[in-house]
């Protein structure tokens, strides 16, 4: 599978670092103030609160809390238990790829495809929720970057989930313990 280009003993530790991007992206989504704003910027939410004022530019801001909503509280839990899911997958990425004897690859995929299905889930309720209580209705709202690295994360954990799972059934022609096969042969 890997045989013409990448070497797999040297790039074996792409995954993890994957991994590791992956976290930092939600790391930065988990603290973003601004998730989702209104074109006027009279509102503005992050994933805990939501902040509104009477006059743009204003430096006085009313925010109240997400998580007083159900909805916000399902958002909110569904984004961290990504987030655990994720840095367990992390954790064992490292053990699986030091000792590949255990055969773990197939369950940091399994734990990765779970922790994207929740960020998913908790990707989609969030702006339609939140979008519902939005007091002008014929107001425009703008996803910001902290939504977009959310997003990332899902793409990425979403990339390496595959691979993870994929992994096991080249894992003989990836380590050399095959002959190799020959598209073109002299007989």
């Amino acid at each position: 599978m890997f045989k013409c280009g990448v070497a797999y003993p040297r790039c074996k530790w792409i995954l993890p670092l994957l991994l590791l991007c992956a976290i930092v992206f939600d790391i930065i989504a988990l603290s973003g103030r601004g998730w989702l704003e209104t074109e006027s910027e009279r509102e503005h939410a992050s994933l805990w609160q939501r902040c509104k004022t009477t006059t743009p530019g204003s430096e006085n801001w009313e925010c109240t809390s997400i998580l007083a909503q159900p909805w916000g509280k399902a958002t909110a839990a569904l984004t961290v238990l990504g987030f655990i899911f994720l840095i367990f997958s992390f954790i064992l990425s490292f053990v699986a790829l030091c000792v590949p004897q255990l055969g773990l690859a197939r369950l940091i995929g399994s734990l990765l495809f779970l922790a994207v299905v929740l960020q998913f889930i908790a990707l989609i309720i969030y702006p339609i929720k939140l979008t519902e209580e939005l007091e002008d209705n014929n107001e425009k709202y703008v996803y910001s970057w902290t939504y977009g690295f959310t997003w990332g994360c899902v793409i990425i954990m979403f990339g390496c989930a595959i691979v993870f799972c994929c992994l096991p059934m080249f894992e003989d022609e990836i380590l050399g313990n095959t002959k190799p096969t020959y598209f073109y042969s002299s007989s």
